[in-house]
């Protein structure tokens, strides 16, 4: 049988593995074997227990909680304690169960001689990916609080982004839930109770109204075996979304819609120049800042066509000119980084056109929401007026045979 495994290595990374073993504890015999330690062994497969879990992956932290950490150790710091007392001290004080079982794992890592970073490094699926890099780049400089500060105001941009989008597509959302539950009652509850006065008018049913009948009665019989399905179908697609390649093409597809694709790539271009300023920021050289801040894109696709910029900066290529290879930033985008890449300020230009991407952003969701509201009901109207004509024709065809 094969396991997929995930192990920590001994330089601190979090890999994972496939292993072929004749059962689970001799996989686990083998990894051990080869002084890894051993997070979490399962079979590879497609069973419904493979669609139910969660891949053994700790919950990642909210990024407001997370915010709230940092503040706090970067006050901590300020006040000139030592940084294990500082950990302590946040431990003591976090009521989050998970997150306080990885601190206290990290509080064990700085303890035992490792570095910040290297400790946060060993949680990938907990902390932002931005998040090791900036410490490092703090502890290499010896300001870890201001370096801390920095991530802060980063965090708070992003959260405050994420919330402007989020309360815009409240309504919509609410408007397109309504629906579907109005046309669920509709098919399952009202159409099949017209079966009974349709038969008693003993008449030939109009084209509409038989397939109306029809589908109301399968979605009546069926509505559990449907109702599963779906579930089935939703676990199975999510966790088909967690491989690469269902990411990529997931994520290729959400760019394409119309008007929402070109939203959605602003707001993966603003995070990479956001991430990437906040490292130039903290002092950290160029390449090792791509390498981070393309991983911190949340786009696979577009991540994936941003990695050739790392390669060639480090070969010794312009960045602007590497930039506009890939075909993600438009004409604008790529002068001012071009500009800042020029005056030395390249991190401040960065931060710029991340801001310039945020707003474009925000006015683009305002607008597309300004006509979604409007066409939303009117095709809420539409689907309501057709419904009941196609429930009401047969009674229009008795009352036309009494005239």
């Amino acid at each position: 049988m094969e396991f997929v495994c995930r192990v920590g290595t001994p330089d601190g990374r979090v890999v994972e593995q496939v292993l072929e073993a004749p059962h689970e504890g001799a996989a686990r015999g083998d990894l051990e074997g080869r002084g890894l330690h051993v997070f979490e062994v399962r079979q590879r497969g497609w069973s419904l227990a493979s669609l139910l879990e969660r891949d053994g992956r700790r919950r990642p932290i909210k990024d407001v909680d997370f915010m709230l950490f940092n503040q706090e150790l970067a006050s901590l710091l300020k006040a000139g304690l030592p940084l294990l007392q500082a950990l302590d001290m946040m431990l003591e004080r976090q009521r989050d169960p998970s997150f306080r079982k990885v601190l206290e794992e990290i509080r064990d890592r700085v303890r035992s001689g490792e570095e910040l970073s290297t400790a946060f490094r060993a949680f990938p699926d907990v902390f932002p990916p931005l998040y090791a890099p900036t410490l490092m780049a703090g502890e290499r400089s010896g300001d870890l609080e201001q370096v801390i500060r920095r991530f802060v105001r980063y965090l708070q941009l992003v959260i405050d982004t994420r919330k402007k989008v989020v309360s815009a597509l409240t309504y919509p959302v609410f408007l397109i839930l309504l629906a579907l539950v109005m046309l669920v009652v509709m098919a399952v509850v009202v159409i099949p109770k017209f079966e009974v006065f349709y038969e008693a008018m003993d008449v030939e049913l109009p084209t509409p109204t038989a397939i109306l009948l029809s589908t109301s009665i399968f979605l009546q019989n069926n509505f559990w075996l449907l109702a599963v399905g779906l579930v089935i179908g939703y676990l199975a697609a999510r966790r088909w979304l967690r491989t690469e390649v269902g990411r990529r093409l997931y994520d290729r597809w959400r760019l394409r819609i119309p008007v929402a694709g070109a939203i959605l790539h602003r707001f993966s271009v603003s995070e990479f120049c956001r991430s990437l300023g906040t490292l130039l920021a903290g002092g950290m050289p160029l390449v090792p800042s791509l390498e981070v801040a393309v991983d911190a894109i949340s786009n696979a696709h577009l991540r994936e066509r941003m990695a050739p910029v790392v390669p060639a900066v480090r070969e010794g290529a312009p960045f602007h000119h590497s930039l506009d290879q890939t075909g993600v930033f438009d004409d604008l985008a790529i002068d001012l980084v071009k500009v800042g890449e020029a005056t030395g300020a390249l991190d401040e230009m960065l931060v710029n056109v991340s801001d310039f991407f945020d707003e474009e952003v925000e006015t683009r969701t305002q607008r597309m929401l300004s006509l979604l509201e409007p066409i939303m009901l009117v095709i809420m109207g539409v689907t309501v007026c057709l419904l009941l004509m196609a429930m009401y024709l047969p009674l229009f065809s008795v009352l036309g045979r009494l005239e």
